[in-house]
């Protein structure tokens, strides 16, 4: 019985590369796991910046991410909450500042149609956009009289300084509102960002504890908005995205018609603001 030798021989990498028309690089496998674990380090730092003593279940809860996973990159990285080497006697003063507990003020207003005039009530709450393994985390402010972005703030971490971006961009374009709505989430509950509401003069409303339907214009409009961005990966770089960002909330503002004001929410503003200057003696 004859012996049939196999003439197969192995080919280089270079070469099978030239046979495809591909680069050399492009035939080796890239991990995507380090550059994932390098984004969850950057949200686990930010919330540190603001809740040094969280653990990693407390950080998992505020992300919204899996315990382990956050176990594993804070171990990955060696980071670690503040600790107290030597608890000291607490004074009345040093407690801890107890969760706010501020009523929700417009909720009997929505209900009875009584948000009548720009600049009454504002709404604001932030969402998040993933990029490239990343997160792009923006805050808006609406006027629930006719839903037009009144504030905008974009960062890579969700905090008190995003939230407070986006009010101190509202209110350097319009006069503060008599009342300012979120949900009860700690950017809000933050002494910065309700001590700078306070200053403007502002009332503090917020909606009950997971009951996101009572800050409802604000949900609406991430759910619109993110549907019209469409697929973000096809941005080459995060600054095209945040342009575009900015330009959908124009947008939304000047030209997109709001199906319950049969008319874009600035011309809405423009048309009353038109009536009352008619209507002055």
């Amino acid at each position: 019985m004859a012996i049939v030798r196999s003439t197969v021989r192995a080919v280089s990498k270079s070469q099978l590369a030239k046979d495809l028309g591909v680069s050399r690089a492009s035939l080796y496998y890239k991990p995507k796991r380090p550059a994932i674990d390098e984004e969850v380090k950057h949200q686990i730092e930010s919330v540190l910046v603001d809740h040094a003593d969280y653990g990693h279940k407390r950080i998992a809860i505020h992300l919204r991410l899996n315990k382990k996973r956050i176990l594993r990159v804070m171990k990955k990285f060696g980071i670690k909450p503040y600790r107290r080497v030597s608890p000291k006697p607490k004074k009345k003063e040093d407690e801890k500042k107890p969760p706010s507990n501020f009523p929700n003020l417009i909720q009997q207003m929505l209900d009875n149609n009584a948000i009548n005039r720009f600049g009454l009530v504002w709404g604001t709450d932030f969402t998040y956009l993933s990029y490239k393994q990343k997160f792009l985390y923006l805050a808006t402010i609406i006027d629930l009289w006719n839903r037009e972005i009144v504030g905008v703030n974009i960062s890579r971490y969700h905090n008190r300084f995003l939230v407070i971006g986006a009010f101190l961009d509202a209110v350097s374009k319009f006069a503060p509102a008599a009342i300012i709505h979120s949900d009860k989430g700690s950017e809000y509950d933050s002494r910065d960002f309700q001590q700078l509401v306070g200053e403007y003069g502002c009332k503090i409303s917020m909606s009950k504890k997971a009951h996101p339907w009572e800050n409802g214009r604000q949900e609406s409009f991430y759910g619109k908005f993110k549907t019209y961005l469409g697929q973000l990966n096809r941005f080459d770089n995060e600054g095209e995205l945040i342009a575009e960002i900015y330009r959908a909330i124009y947008y939304f503002n000047h030209e997109r018609i709001h199906g319950k004001l049969k008319m874009s929410p600035v011309k809405f503003r423009q048309k009353f603001a038109r009536k009352d200057m008619e209507s002055l003696p």
